[in-house]
């Protein structure tokens, strides 16, 4: 990278992807017991089969994207997995490829493969993609009878972001 600048933006915004990757861990650890077999409406995917089908997007899209950064991708997408630290396993273990592949490329100042005109792009979609799982999870809990209380969710998500470097 060029300058301190960049270096201090790139920072930031893998600050931000780490930041979104907890949150999503914090919500699958915040899933009340029978919570992940439930659905928004019948026919939706489970709880569990979004968690799963966002490790999945994330690992296809460094496939794609920036395949020398790539791990393995699972062969099914949209998983009934039973088990909540399997869940929270493969969600960091994604999150790590993200990180690299997005490090990586900018670092190089390599464009992605296919779709993105600079990394930063999938890292922003990514993002984007994975709140609007967190509202349909929220929403499916709910649904079920089951929910995840803004006071509860706010200090393992929203709060998250607020937090300053280095704040005790």
């Amino acid at each position: 990278m060029s300058n301190a600048l960049e270096q201090g933006l790139l920072g930031a915004l893998l600050d931000s992807w780490d930041r979104s990757n907890t949150i999503l861990v914090n919500l699958l650890r915040a899933v009340p017991e029978g919570g992940l077999a439930a659905r928004a409406m019948e026919g939706s995917p489970s709880v569990s089969e979004m968690f799963t089908h966002m490790h999945h997007e994330r690992m296809v899209s460094v496939l794609e994207e920036a395949p020398e950064f790539a791990g393995t991708v699972p062969a099914e997408e949209w998983v009934a997995e039973a088990d909540p630290e399997r869940i929270a396993k493969m969600l960091n273990e994604s999150a790590r490829v993200v990180r690299a592949a997005i490090q990586g490329r900018v670092e190089t100042g390599r464009a992605m493969d296919l779709n993105y005109d600079h990394p930063i792009l999938l890292l922003q979609l990514l993002i984007f993609h994975e709140g609007y799982h967190h509202g349909q999870i929220k929403l499916a809990l709910k649904a079920a009878g089951k929910p995840v209380t803004n006071d509860e969710a706010g200090p393992l998500t929203w709060d998250l972001w607020r937090i300053k470097k280095g704040a005790s």
